[in-house]
């Protein structure tokens, strides 16, 4: 345990109210904080209060950088980056920051591009031989917007039978991605975020810069700028000092359906284990005080120069005219008045933003081990912070709690029992090398799997279906000319129309033990 602020509260303890958070953030302001460079008093106070609630024993936490006309003014860590082990969040600490990691696999094709090495209009089977010929040609550009129509790899992986904690790898997922026959779209007339596309980027990157993407991206992008402790992280077994593990909070005993006892309170917090060996898509290493050196490129330019980094901040334009808010691995948009250029990210229990006000010149980062760290929100609390008197709309005012609306409680009649066992059956999908086996209940339709287990599909509209599973959310049959069922479309989300196939016949049973 480091710095005199993390004695403040025991283990356990909660802090509650407003007050007392700040009055928190008081004191660990006078006791200096964890290190990192000087900041003004009311700066770090400031600052300090927006993480005082992750400020204490037995919590995780969240890292904090920002950087100001090429300087950091404020770097801090708050809470434990490993709660088990008793270490305390540092500016040194190494969190996985999911989807922030897009934007460097963007900067990486865009500066091939930029060489004249490949053209972001290339169609992406110019560089991966992994890729099927689809339809509609698939280009790096509308890969880089997400408006490319290929599917996303965790769902695709979710409907396939895969945990996502699971150890899953780039090779797994290229596998996958050799299967696919159809796209969610047409590219170009529309805008899903589909993390696949980034992973084939990565590889993209990786075939045409003659190295590893980890090698690439470390040597043109991250030790130019300064960030030694900043890797792609394409290997689950690679040993990371100073990491930080990630937690969820536990759930309740009402949530969990348990009644209250006399003993022992349990944990507050649950591991939320990760376990990824691909790249491009997520799985970037690195430090808060990294990635502001980062979002400090933006205005310096020193890597990749001005015509690069303008071409990061163009954002995709659909087949009809419309411009989307997405850039290169970078969302556009503003914060009381002022544009701002980021990202976010969330993997497991990991949380993760990075803001950049180019008017400003100011870079915000937050990281967090907790999935309810809530990086987008306390990003912009301490922007309002640091940049206090410098935005040109005011701030809005809070809005009370308005009672909720009543449920709409118009459902689909439930169908008979002879419509439901024409549903009944195997479905397999080729795409997927995945299989279903549907039966009608006294409950109704459900979905068996070796790994999912059973799903409720609850009907919403003849002949079609939904369920409570992320990765299953719309389930639709198609009928033979003869009327029969034959077909079943899994999607919703991000995979849309995935075909599984209703066999012929039941499936042979176990083998006799």
């Amino acid at each position: 345990m480091s710095g005199c602020g993390r004695m403040l509260a025991p283990a356990g303890a909660r802090i509650a109210g407003a007050g007392a958070c700040v009055a928190v953030a008081l004191l660990v302001a006078a006791c200096g904080g964890t290190e990192g460079p000087p900041s003004s008093s009311a700066l770090a106070r400031g600052i300090d209060a927006v993480f005082a609630d992750l400020d204490r024993s037995g919590s995780p936490g969240a890292s904090v950088s920002v950087i100001r006309d090429g300087e950091i003014i404020h770097s801090r860590g708050y809470g434990y980056a490993q709660i088990e082990h008793g270490v305390p969040v540092t500016p040194h600490t190494v969190f996985h920051v999911a989807s922030v990691s897009k934007q460097f696999t963007a900067m990486a094709v865009t500066m091939l591009a930029a060489e004249g090495a490949l053209s972001l209009d290339d169609p992406v089977q110019a560089h991966l031989d992994v890729v099927p010929e689809f339809e509609h040609p698939v280009t790096v550009r509308r890969m880089i917007h997400h408006t490319s129509g290929i599917r996303d790899q965790w769902q695709l992986l979710g409907i396939s039978g895969w945990r996502l904690d699971d150890v899953i790898t780039t090779e797994q997922i290229l596998r996958l991605m050799s299967r696919q026959r159809e796209l969610n779209f047409v590219p170009g007339s529309e805008y899903l975020y589909s993390n696949m596309g980034y992973t084939l980027l990565a590889q993209t990157a990786e075939a045409v810069g003659g190295m590893s993407f980890a090698e690439f991206t470390a040597s043109r992008i991250f030790r130019p700028l300064g960030m030694e402790r900043t890797h792609f992280h394409d290997d689950h077994q690679h040993v990371v000092p100073d990491r930080a593990y990630s937690y969820a909070p536990a759930p309740s005993d009402e949530e969990s359906g348990e009644e209250e006892s006399d003993a022992a309170a349990g944990p507050e917090f649950t591991k939320s284990v990760l376990s990824y060996a691909n790249a491009g898509a997520t799985s970037l290493f690195t430090t808060a005080d990294d990635l502001v050196r980062w979002l400090d490129n933006f205005r310096h330019e020193r890597v990749g120069g001005a015509r690069v980094m303008e071409m990061m901040k163009t954002r995709g334009i659909l087949n009809g005219g419309d411009t989307i808010p997405y850039a290169h691995g970078l969302g556009l948009g503003e914060h009381r008045g002022l544009q701002t250029i980021g990202h976010g990210g969330a993997d497991a229990g990991f949380r993760s933003q990075v803001n950049w006000y180019p008017e400003a010149n100011v870079g915000v980062v937050v990281l967090t081990n907790v999935a309810n760290g809530n990086p987008g929100g306390r990003a912009r609390q301490v922007a309002e912070v640091v940049l206090a008197g410098a935005f040109p709309e005011e701030a809005p005012e809070e809005e009370e709690d308005q009672p909720a609306s009543p449920a709409d409680s118009t459902s689909f009649p439930t169908p008979d029992p002879a419509t439901l066992g024409g549903y009944a059956g195997s479905y397999y999908s080729p795409e997927l090398d995945a299989l279903y086996h549907l039966e009608a209940t006294e409950g109704g339709l459900v979905a068996r799997h070796i790994r999912h287990g059973d799903i409720t599909l609850e009907p919403s509209a003849r002949d079609e279906f939904v369920t409570d599973r992320w990765f299953m959310r719309e389930v639709r049959f198609e009928r033979a000319p003869d009327g029969a069922v034959a077909e079943m479309r899994v999607g919703g989300g991000r995979v849309r129309n995935l075909l599984f196939v209703k066999l012929p016949g039941p499936l042979p049973g176990p083998l006799p033990g």
